[in-house]
């Protein structure tokens, strides 16, 4: 460690002692409030923290007087701040629908008003008011799910990594599984296939090759210790060209004469054909297995998101052979990773929509941004690019429609383009990167849009209706020309 200069050493002496601190008029009138825990704790964070910087020769010339106010008002800030949730509502601009980042699916307003309602008093969550005795929790899904699939039974849990790591636990835990190196995926978060299946217990056998798995791969990979076959359907990815992948008919046939059984991760959570429902012009391929496709073709049991292409909330779903989703009921894990009754509400509403038909699709928000028309998207872009018009200055920022590519997101459909409309903000006074950055750190609500080639672009489909247009054009203008200036 490097000898301490003398700047260093007299910040270090400055530094006051964490009761000492407390002592400070600006936290004494706050320790009624927030508690002399929550002060302390603050206390000795902005304290390190104040070493770290001192020894890193950051701000260690000040007197003692100035530091203890600095430091005090820091521990100030830093309790007020935790009262202001940093999980916030925020307008997606970015033009990607299912934006992990940004809470991925929209919810319905029929899936919306359900979870509000079981939010504020009790709910039959695991109560049948029939028998009046106690129910399951699976019984506000399991009908529904199998209606819309085709499947025997279901089960729900709280993500499909979780429904992945259920399956893997209660039918192959200390035994093989056989799956393709083209489908060794990583989902997201730096979670992988591999590391999912190592923490299940089960033991992964590679099969193929990463471009080529064929059925005769399975075949010779079967062995005596085989638990199943596992089908990983690579949603934020896609390989081209001299490529083979197993037929999941034939995988089927394959597990079933041998007394296995296939289990598919389809992740998406897609129950329909896509293309009848985008009407936009697209670029690449819609390719994607749905889950009653999967169930038809012989597999077990499939799992698939909730969060994702079916438009509800975080949630794991699984379906597939009655007596394989009883296992899988009955093992521990399931308890740990239970639906809670909001999520569980707000999924059963969203499945009724399907049951209704294509029309009612269109009230999932994921659907509706993806089936939303060209001309619709265009009509709404001019509409924000006249509204920042009229209220900025000619010289603050350059604004214009431009023609870009919006993306469906959330690790689904990765090739896939939605020509979309977006309106751009250029030669921006401060810069186009302070804008964004105003924008999303400091607007309330958070705006967030995407920054290329020197612009920012704001694309309106996923911005999600008139009232968050004019929350755009008003944040814009908030920043170009602030109140009192």
């Amino acid at each position: 460690m490097n000898a301490l200069n003398e700047q260093q050493k007299a910040g270090l002496r400055a530094l006051p002692q964490v009761e000492e601190l407390l002592k400070h008029s600006l936290l004494r009138e706050r320790a009624p409030r927030y508690g002399h825990q929550a002060l302390v704790r603050q206390a000795r964070d902005v304290i390190a923290a104040a070493r770290e910087g001192i020894l890193a020769d950051r701000g260690a010339n000040v007197d003692e007087d100035s530091l203890s106010n600095n430091l005090a008002q820091q521990v100030a800030e830093r309790l007020e701040g935790l009262q202001r949730s940093s999980l916030k509502p925020a307008v997606n601009a970015t033009g990607v629908i299912l934006h992990t980042n940004l809470g991925r699916s929209v919810l319905a307003d029929v899936a919306q008003a359900a979870l509000s309602a079981v939010a504020g008093g009790y709910s039959t969550l695991e109560y049948d008011v029939a028998t009046r005795d106690r129910g399951s929790r699976h019984d506000h899904i399991e009908r529904l799910l199998c209606t819309l699939t085709g499947a025997e039974a279901a089960l729900v849990v709280n993500n499909n990594a979780a429904a992945v790591v259920l399956a893997l636990s209660a039918l192959a835990s200390g035994r093989e599984v056989l799956v393709s190196r083209g489908e060794l995926v990583e989902i997201g978060g730096s979670f992988r296939i591999p590391d999912i299946m190592e923490h299940s217990g089960a033991r992964m056998v590679e099969v193929g090759t990463t471009n080529r798995t064929t059925l005769k791969d399975y075949e010779r990979a079967l062995g005596e210790d085989t638990a199943l076959i596992a089908k990983v359907h690579p949603s934020n990815y896609q390989v081209k060209g001299f490529t083979v992948s197993a037929c999941v008919k034939d995988l089927a046939i394959l597990a079933h004469d041998r007394g296995l059984p296939l289990f598919a991760d389809q992740g998406t959570g897609l129950l329909f054909n896509l293309a009848e429902t985008i009407g936009c012009e697209t670029s690449g391929s819609m390719e994607e297995p749905t889950v009653p496709e999967l169930v038809q073709a012989g597999c077990d049991l499939v799992s698939f998101s909730g969060d994702k292409l079916l438009g509800g909330p975080q949630a794991g779903l699984i379906v597939g052979r009655w007596e394989l989703v009883e296992r899988l009921k009955s093992h521990p894990l399931a308890r740990a990773i239970r639906l809670d009754k909001l999520s569980l509400a707000a999924l059963a509403a969203t499945l009724q929509l399907y049951l209704e038909g294509g029309a009612a699709r269109l009230q999932i928000p994921t659907f509706r941004m993806l089936a939303v028309k060209d001309n619709e998207l265009h009509e709404r872009a001019q509409s924000l690019c006249a509204q920042l018009r009229d209220g900025l200055a000619p010289d603050a920022a350059t604004v214009s429609v431009v023609r870009v590519e919006s993306r469906v997101g959330g690790g689904t459909l990765p090739v896939l383009g939605l020509r979309s409309w977006a309106v751009a903000l250029d030669e921006a006074v401060g810069g186009v990167e302070c804008l964004a950055q105003w924008l999303a750190a400091e607007h309330q609500p958070p705006v967030i849009g995407r920054v290329s080639d020197g612009r920012l672009l704001l694309d309106v489909r996923t911005i999600l209706d008139d009232q968050e247009l004019a929350v755009v054009a008003k944040a814009l203008v908030g920043y170009f020309c602030p109140p009192g200036v």
